[in-house]
């Protein structure tokens, strides 16, 4: 996936969420909740992956930090973290 992909993604999720305005509140919230919670389930199991992979390759935290937003602390959470949840090891 490159850099249209994305966009491709965001506009289908911009579509969602404007096609709720006309439902009532609670049914509006209760979908965004749960769209919330599906996309970062889904971005999160793949952002360890690539940091997984990254670490596979060499890369330090700190750089593995750098290309991701987080601290270098939250990359190791996330590496373990992930560890745990799949039993293997980096």
């Amino acid at each position: 996936m490159d850099a249209d992909g994305a966009a491709f993604l965001r506009a289908d999720v911009e579509r969602f969420c404007d096609e709720l305005a006309d439902l009532a509140p609670a049914v509006r919230l209760r979908l965004v909740a749960e769209l919330r919670a599906a996309l970062d389930e889904v971005t999160t199991a793949a952002l360890i992956s690539g940091m997984a992979a990254a670490k596979q390759e060499g890369w330090g935290l700190r750089r593995i930090a750098a290309f991701t937003g987080v601290s270098h602390e939250q990359v190791r959470r996330l590496l373990a973290c992930g560890v745990r949840k799949s039993g293997r090891g980096m």
